[in-house]
């Protein structure tokens, strides 16, 4: 069991990072650029509401039942969901503070450092735990329908066996993990890059 649950935890990991970078940057492009906004958020809606199933197949079919398929679609799954939430912080960003910047002629660095990051890190950090909530889902998902091992293949293969019990235990085992991790890791980070909020009040 150790090594099943330990082989979707780090397809979770590479999928959530892959996901948070690039529907981050994403994010706040679009959220600052509006022209760039007008031609991304059609594609957005449209990856919003594709079905995770048929993202699944779609990658497999076209790279292989290999890791980087599973991992791929994953992150396609939730970019746009990321994307969208990040796009929403960027234009909820306070345009005195920006101001500011420019009359005091603040370098960019510093701005980002200073001013954009923490008004858009509770965002960022809704955006992280929406998505790996998500995204754990999703990997049980692509693990049943196409690897060799992880608690999806796991759960599948006792599916076929009508083991109740062994399913059970995998899909327990692997909720007492993920609930570790929001607890131990999530929440501990949402609270740290919320804090600021505290002192600016």
């Amino acid at each position: 069991m150790t090594v099943h649950m330990l082989a979707t935890l780090a397809r979770v990991v590479a999928a959530f990072v892959l996901a948070m970078s690039i529907g981050s940057v994403l994010g706040v492009i679009i959220g600052r650029k509006p022209n760039v906004d007008a031609w991304v958020s059609p594609w957005l809606i449209i990856f919003l509401n594709l079905p995770a199933l048929v993202v699944i197949v779609l990658c497999y079919l076209w790279i292989g039942l290999s890791e980087v398929a599973a991992i791929t679609a994953v992150a396609i799954n939730k970019i746009p969901m990321i994307a969208v939430m990040m796009r929403e912080g960027t234009r909820a960003l306070d345009p005195a503070l920006d101001d500011m910047t420019q009359a005091f002629r603040i370098p960019p660095a510093a701005r980002w450092r200073h001013v954009i990051v923490p008004q858009l890190a509770p965002h960022l950090a809704s955006a992280g735990r929406a998505g790996f909530a998500l995204i754990w889902k999703i990997v049980l998902v692509v693990e049943f329908l196409g690897r060799s091992n992880g608690v999806g293949f796991q759960i599948h293969t006792y599916f076929q066996l009508f083991d109740v019990a062994r399913i059970l235990a995998y899909a327990f085992g692997f909720i007492m993990i993920m609930l570790m991790v929001e607890y131990m890791v999530v929440q501990p980070w949402e609270r740290s890059v919320s804090r600021w909020r505290r002192y600016a009040n």
